[in-house]
């Protein structure tokens, strides 16, 4: 494992930085059993799972 060393003070540098869009309330699943079935109340949160990695490797 290849150890780095960094002379920078870290302490000055933000922790993290987040992005969040703003999103808009369009209403939820009439139908309780769909929205049972899919995991979530909201229909635009109802995504299609691809199966791939966020990343390579």
């Amino acid at each position: 494992m290849k150890d780095y060393m960094y002379k920078e003070n870290f302490d000055k540098f933000p922790l993290a930085m987040a992005y969040v869009p703003w999103q808009r309330f369009n209403g939820i699943y009439d139908n309780l059993d769909e929205a049972l079935d899919t995991g979530t109340i909201f229909p635009e949160l109802d995504k299609p799972f691809t199966g791939r990695r966020c990343c390579k490797k």
